[in-house]
């Protein structure tokens, strides 16, 4: 055990932690030859893609020090703030971390929470400068920064480049003597943690875990703690670039567990495994909960396909354990699923994932968060969707969710991001510079004003250098009405949002417009409106496609065009009673673009 070292890569989003796990496979000789490949941890198309790590990734490498074999378990981690979940799961697993810091960019907002995070755990931190051969980096600059952050002297600091391969025989040296060796007692019951979960169609379940104590050996029989149901591990094994078994394992491994379990329910992240033999007392403490932030709805586009989609929800779920949903129906789309996201970013990647990895077409509601509703006898409901707003007359007050937000921008870029916070209602709460021209704000904001577009915004009017962090405060009372859109006098419950009463007209107003741009023409007119209770504070008109009816006629008597025109009106009225209108999909994502 004293030669076995776990760790994590934490950092801000595109500071370079993937090519610098890339540059520690390829010298330990973990990933060789044609294997070897740009984002070689990252193994789903969207990542490579999109050049951004979604899933957290664990790997085994060996490693000789003065004549000495150590093996190194690696978790490389996701670096945008909609999953942060996967971070803490990964740092549960570890005894130490790398903080890789972009010598161009210096400390970011992300860089600052994933470290308190680390630091929470009693994680050991090396610091790490990625970058250092470009020629914009500001690697003295940015040892300031991380001196003043860590309270670490300078010789701590390792220079690397995940590019060039420099500084990289220093991180694995650093890992060796700085990391201490996992605790624990391999002859004690076991107790692992499992800290991630897939799918595999063949094999069922394979969980992944991190053995605190004991011994887990092939063919055992093994329970789980949050539902006590027992299973034969069929197979264990190590993480390699593929699994790798292995006849047993012994305290302070990361390795997986194959035991033929084929519903997701029952493999819960965060639970603990143990022998049935030899039963440990009480379960590890795992991680907390994980607290959807947005909320939307996604339906299926043909209404069978609901049950095939509910599969798919629950195999996302194993491999995503920050995805929750629970069944709801709509009016407008018979009925899907009320999903909870971690951020925008984690909604978009849920929905796409699901296109790619299970050939479903979904279509999603407008995402929102959830609110207290205080009715006047003094009861409390949460409502998660407009539609689930009782009638104003029941009502006393509405609470909204608050965050506390941390911005850190230059300082020539203040007075546009105060505009924007303040804006959507932020409260400026404190700020102060960290370095040079940099800057902290922490703001008080409404999580229903950022969900949507907030963060976009913030990147272009910093040029990309503000970066941002969010943690849920409290809840406080808010102006909130329910905002309606009608089409034809019929309301659409998917379009349907909860807006601060001072905003709601120019927000009606301007869905109304896009609306109009969006929905095709019909035989008849379409009336878009948007509503707050009885009361119409918008409106728009899709006209009809008319034939010239009047055409064939030369001259002669109005009377005579007359009467065909008001034909014609009577045939459109009877085909408005009837007719429907579509509302397509590209009419939902719009109501998130509206500028």
């Amino acid at each position: 055990m004293k030669n076995i070292r776990n760790f994590c890569i934490i950092a801000h989003i595109d500071h370079g932690k993937s090519t610098l796990a890339d540059r520690l496979l390829e010298r330990t000789n973990t990933v060789t030859g044609k294997d070897m490949e740009d984002q070689v941890l990252d193994d789903m198309e969207l990542e490579k893609e999109r050049g951004i790590t979604i899933k957290s990734h664990a790997i085994q490498m060996d490693y000789q020090l003065n004549g000495e074999k150590y093996v190194l378990n690696l978790i490389d981690t996701p670096g945008h703030v909609d999953f942060s979940y996967e971070v803490s799961r990964s740092i549960a697993a570890c005894e130490g971390a790398l903080l890789i810091v972009d010598a161009s960019q210096g400390i970011q907002a992300q860089t600052i929470s994933n470290l308190y995070m680390a630091i929470d755990n009693d994680l050991e931190i090396i610091p790490v400068i990625n970058k250092c051969d470009l020629d914009s980096a500001k690697p003295e600059e940015v040892e300031d920064q991380i001196v003043d952050l860590l309270g670490c002297d300078r010789d701590e600091i390792i220079r690397a480049s995940g590019k060039t391969g420099m500084g990289v025989d220093e991180i694995l040296q650093a890992i060796v003597e700085r990391i201490p060796a996992p605790k624990g007692d391999p002859d004690a019951p076991l107790q692992a943690l499992v800290f991630d979960s897939v799918f595999n169609p063949f094999r069922g379940i394979i969980a992944y875990f991190k053995i605190e104590n004991g011994t887990i050996r092939t063919g055992e029989l093994v329970k789980f703690f949050s539902n006590d149901k027992e299973y034969h591990a069929d197979e264990i094994g190590i993480l390699r670039l593929n699994m790798e078994p292995r006849k047993e394992l012994s305290a302070g491994n990361v390795g997986y567990i194959i035991s033929g379990i084929k519903t997701s329910k029952e493999v819960k992240v965060g639970d603990t495994i143990t022998s049935v033999e030899n039963p440990c007392k009480k379960p590890i403490e795992g991680f907390e909960e994980v607290k959807p932030m947005v909320f939307a709805g996604v339906y299926p586009i043909d209404a069978e396909d609901f049950e095939d989609l509910r599969a798919s929800l629950e195999k996302l779920q194993l491999n995503d354990a920050s995805l929750t949903f629970q069944p709801e129906s709509s009016a407008a789309l018979g009925f899907g699923f009320r999903c909870g996201f971690l951020g925008l970013l984690h909604m978009e990647i849920i929905q796409e994932r699901l296109g790619r990895e299970f050939d479903m077409d979904v279509i999603t509601t407008v995402p929102n968060v959830s609110y207290k509703v205080y009715d006047k006898k003094g009861g409390v409901t949460e409502v998660h969707n407009p539609s689930g707003l009782p009638e104003a007359n029941y009502i006393d007050h509405i609470e909204e969710p608050y965050i506390r937000a941390t911005i850190i921008t230059q300082s020539d870029f203040i007075g546009p991001i105060m505009t924007l916070c303040l804006s959507k209602r932020g409260e400026l709460v404190k700020q102060e510079y960290i370095s040079g021209n940099r800057m902290e704000m922490t703001f008080d904001m409404p999580l229903g004003e950022i969900v949507i577009d907030f963060y976009d915004k913030l990147k272009s009017i910093s040029k990309g250098y503000a970066s941002f962090d969010y943690h849920l405060s409290d809840f406080r009372e808010s102006k909130l009405v329910k905002l309606d859109i009608l089409l034809n006098g019929e309301s659409v419950d998917a379009l349907s949002t909860l807006t601060h009463a001072d905003n709601a007209v120019k927000f009606g107003r301007r869905m109304c417009e896009k609306l109009k741009e969006l929905i095709p023409r019909q035989q008849f007119d379409i009336a878009i409106q948007a509503a707050i209770g009885a009361k119409i504070i918008a409106r728009e008109t899709v006209r009809q496609v008319r034939k010239d009816v009047t055409a064939k006629c030369y001259g002669g008597d109005i009377s005579r065009k007359r009467k065909l025109l008001e034909k014609q009106k009577a045939g459109k009225k009877r085909m408005k009673q009837i007719g429907t209108v579509e509302v397509p999909q590209k009419a939902f994502l719009a109501v998130l673009k509206l500028d």
